[in-house]
C-alpha cells in the first residue's frame, strides 16, 4: 500500500526560497564577511553549497562552506548504536570568531540541530551560530528556532515531509506523504458504505415494489369475489 503524496514546493519555488534566505543572511550579517556555512548531512550539504554560491554571486566574495556530521552527538545514539558516519569538512580558518550558519533541509523536533550545536562547540568558539532551513514543519520538542526559513509547512505528526534535491535524488521537490493507511482506508470505507447503502436501498426498493405489485393484483380479485 503506497502513501499519498503531494508536491508543496517545485524547483522554481525552492530556488526562490534559497535566494530569499541568501539576501536575509547578507542583510542580517551586513555583508558576507565572517560567514561560514556548514551543511548537516545529507541534504543540508548541497543546500549549503547552493546558498554559498548565491552569496558569492551577490557579494562577489567567496563564502566558506563545509559540512558537519552530527551522528556521534545525537541523543538517540544508544537506541541505534550502529550508524553510518557522515563527513565533517570545516573550511580553512575554522569557526572561531565566525558567524556559523547551520544549514539543513527540514526542521522538525529540533534534536538534530541540538546535536549540531554540540558538534560546533567541539570545533571552536563561533561569534554566533544561526540556523537556515528549507522547510520548518513544526512539532518542536526542544526550544530551537530557525533564523531563516524557506517555507513554513504545517503538518500532522503522521505525515512525512520528503525533500528531494538534484544533487542527491536527481530532481528538486518538497513533498508531503500521508500515512499509507490514510487515503486507501478512507476510500475503501467510503466505497464499502456506498455499496452497502446502494445494495440496501436497491433491495428495499425491490422488496417494496414487489410487495406493492402483489397487493395491487390480489386486492381487486378479492373484491370481485365479494361483489359476486
Amino acid at each position: 500500500m503506497t502513501a499519498a503524496r503531494r508536491i508543496v514546493l517545485e524547483p522554481a519555488e525552492i530556488g526562490r526560497a534559497l535566494s530569499r534566505i541568501s539576501h536575509e543572511l547578507l542583510e542580517r550579517n551586513k555583508g558576507a564577511e565572517g560567514l561560514v556555512l556548514l551543511g548537516v548531512p545529507t541534504r543540508g550539504v548541497p543546500l549549503a553549497r547552493r546558498l554559498a554560491r548565491r552569496l558569492t554571486e551577490i557579494e562577489g566574495t567567496a563564502v566558506p562552506c563545509g559540512s558537519l556530521d552530527v551522528t556521534m552527538y545525537r541523543d538517540d545514539l544508544r537506541l541505534k548504536p550502529v550508524r553510518t558516519l557522515g563527513e565533517t569538512d570545516v573550511p580553512p580558518g575554522g569557526v572561531d570568531d565566525r558567524v556559523v550558519v547551520l544549514v539543513d533541509d527540514v526542521l522538525f523536533s529540533g534534536r538534530t540541530i541540538r546535536a549540531a550545536l554540540d558538534a560546533v562547540s567541539d570545533l571552536g568558539r563561533p561569534r554566533a551560530v544561526r540556523l537556515a532551513v528549507l522547510v520548518d514543519r513544526g512539532h518542536r520538542e526542544l526550544p530551537i528556532r530557525a533564523d531563516h526559513v524557506g517555507k513554513n509547512l504545517p503538518t500532522s505528526l503522521r505525515e512525512r515531509v520528503r525533500v528531494q534535491l538534484r544533487e542527491v535524488d536527481g530532481e528538486d521537490a518538497v513533498l508531503i506523504e500521508a500515512p499509507p493507511d490514510a487515503v486507501p482506508a478512507s476510500a475503501g470505507t467510503s466505497a464499502g458504505t456506498s455499496a452497502g447503502t446502494s445494495a440496501g436501498t436497491s433491495a428495499g426498493t425491490s422488496a417494496g415494489t414487489s410487495a406493492g405489485t402483489t397487493a395491487g393484483t390480489t386486492d381487486p380479485a378479492a373484491e370481485g369475489s365479494v361483489t359476486r
